[in-house]
């Protein structure tokens, strides 16, 4: 009963802030002053458009499309394999890699932050798109390392076996067995990653100068100046971006929680 309520809550607390914030998106900066809480008096989707086309928020999700989607890719390829070698081979240096993969889990990108933009400048990958998607799949795959190993390890080590004496290599066990197998903890991965990579604002902020680079979170300083912000029009594009990741959240949660609870059963 006790952890009913607790959910209750905490869904509560997220929901009803970004319930507000659709229903504002419809009001002018007087409604909004006037009467924060009130309901739209009309629900006109013009307000919408106006944020697409006055923000240029067509050319953001373009971007952040491109970024995330790559990145997402390249956690799942390297972060499936890199998964699939911890679980069933060993190797010198097994255990440090692991331990240097859970320092990704641990340490924040403030403490690493100089040193990698001071590598992108000499590397000429400054102000590109490759400034994001590189650090992207950095942060995304020792996550994705951990939870698909977990699932791989929950597997029972005769099917593999059994390949190999079929006379399966590497490279056909990897892509025919525990590729298939993987699929609910792939899509786990997936989900997170690209909530992840999509809603990042630091190093969008940072990394990325020119205005037709610029991410979602980035571009969405558009609709705020030094003086004045039009607050109808940002929760207007906040509203555009947030609902597409909620329902994709949606479609595949069933396949997020079997993945994440499939490899806590042996």
């Amino acid at each position: 009963m006790l952890v009913t309520v607790a959910f209750t809550v905490l869904s509560v607390a997220f929901f009803v802030p970004m319930i507000w914030m659709v229903l504002s998106s419809f009001k002018t900066n007087a409604e909004i002053f006037a009467g924060p809480f009130s309901l739209p008096t009309a629900l006109d989707f013009g307000r919408w458009a106006e944020a697409w086309q006055v923000g240029g928020i067509g050319g953001y999700a373009l971007n952040s499309v491109l970024v995330t989607a790559v990145s997402v890719l390249l956690i799942l390829v390297l972060g499936s394999a890199a998964a699939f070698a911890f679980s069933r081979y060993v190797f010198p240096g097994r255990g440090t890699l692991m331990g240097l993969l859970g320092l990704g889990l641990l340490l924040p990108i403030q403490s690493y932050f100089i040193a990698q933009s001071r590598m992108f400048t000499e590397l000429g990958l400054g102000d590109t798109r490759w400034a994001l998607i590189v650090p992207y799949t950095a942060m995304g795959l020792p996550l994705a390392v951990y939870l698909l190993k977990v699932y791989l390890d929950a597997l029972p080590g005769e099917l593999f076996d059994a390949a190999r004496v079929d006379g399966a290599g590497d490279l056909r066990i990897y892509l025919q067995i525990a590729v298939p197998l993987l699929k609910p903890g792939i899509a786990t991965v997936a989900v997170f990653s690209a909530l992840s990579c999509w809603n990042e604002f630091l190093l969008a902020l940072l990394y990325i100068q020119d205005d037709g680079l610029k991410t979602i979170p980035a571009g969405l300083l558009a609709f705020s100046s030094r003086y004045v912000t039009d607050y109808g029009l940002l929760f207007s594009a906040l509203s555009i971006i947030t609902l597409p990741m909620i329902v994709i959240y949606l479609v595949f949660n069933r396949q997020v929680v079997a993945g994440i609870t499939a490899g806590s059963l042996k």
